[in-house]
């Protein structure tokens, strides 16, 4: 283990925890990959989703915001049944009970 302090730029390696840049693909030292981190393209408002399955849950609102279009499509075609309003009443709650860690993992897409 490296025991100079590591500037802002650098990172661990994963594998062998020695001090490299925090751009590296590959550890210098080990030739370990490192994982990219997750950035996210598009970062959806939990908050957002929760009201839009709420109040428009029975036409898939909520669906179409989340980038779950076949899903939202399915919601407005059995409208009429008041399964969907249903569903998307459950689904509200859940989406209000998410942290916002899982909500960002669950929903919204790496770059």
């Amino acid at each position: 283990m490296d025991l100079r302090q590591r500037n802002a730029d650098e990172r661990y390696c994963r594998d062998c925890g020695k001090i490299i840049k925090s751009n590296a693909e590959v550890c210098l030292y080990c030739g370990c990959r490192q994982r990219a981190e997750i950035n996210f393209s598009f970062e959806r408002n939990k908050i957002v989703a929760a009201l839009l399955a709420l109040f428009l849950g029975g036409f898939g609102g909520h669906k179409f915001y989340l980038g779950q279009s076949g899903t939202g499509v399915l919601y407005l075609i059995f409208c009429w049944t008041f399964i969907p309003t249903i569903l998307g009443f459950v689904e509200g709650l859940i989406l209000l009970g998410m942290s916002e860690i899982e909500f960002q993992t669950k929903y919204c897409r790496p770059v």
